[in-house]
């Protein structure tokens, strides 16, 4: 049996992941991708650290329960890190990974892509409640 490196590993795992396959590991980072908290919390790090308290200020509507598990799901995909800075109280910040700002072109494109579409969605969702 011959060896192989550990870039002809990833290599072939590339050439492996298909997410239409069900047991493909790529289906749960896209869930977690196609996740609307994690979208707006990476979007929201692009600018730079920030604490839980932040994000929740700038994130409307998530709660504080659904921010904390979002991070600790970002954080173990490697999209962002979790510094703690030893003070009292312990002050907290999040801030993007290189992955995490290798992905946020793509979030922020979807998020753009759905802020100037949506009169369009309502238009069509309007039409085809018309028709129900």
């Amino acid at each position: 049996m011959a060896t192989t490196t550990a870039g002809q590993r990833r290599e072939q795992a590339k050439r492996d992941y298909d997410a239409f396959l069900a047991a493909c590991p790529t289906r749960e980072l896209l869930s977690t991708l196609t996740d609307k908290w994690a979208a707006l919390v990476i979007a929201a790090l692009a600018s730079g650290p920030q604490r839980h308290s932040d994000l929740a200020r700038r994130i409307a509507g998530v709660s504080q329960k659904m921010l904390t598990q979002t991070l600790r799901t970002l954080e173990r995909d490697g999209l962002l890190t979790r510094t703690v800075t030893a003070s009292v109280p312990a002050r907290v910040d999040y801030q993007l990974t290189p992955l995490g700002h290798d992905l946020f072109p793509v979030m922020v494109a979807i998020k753009t892509w759905a802020e100037t579409h949506m009169d369009r969605v309502f238009q069509a969702r309007a039409q085809f409640d018309a028709r129900s």
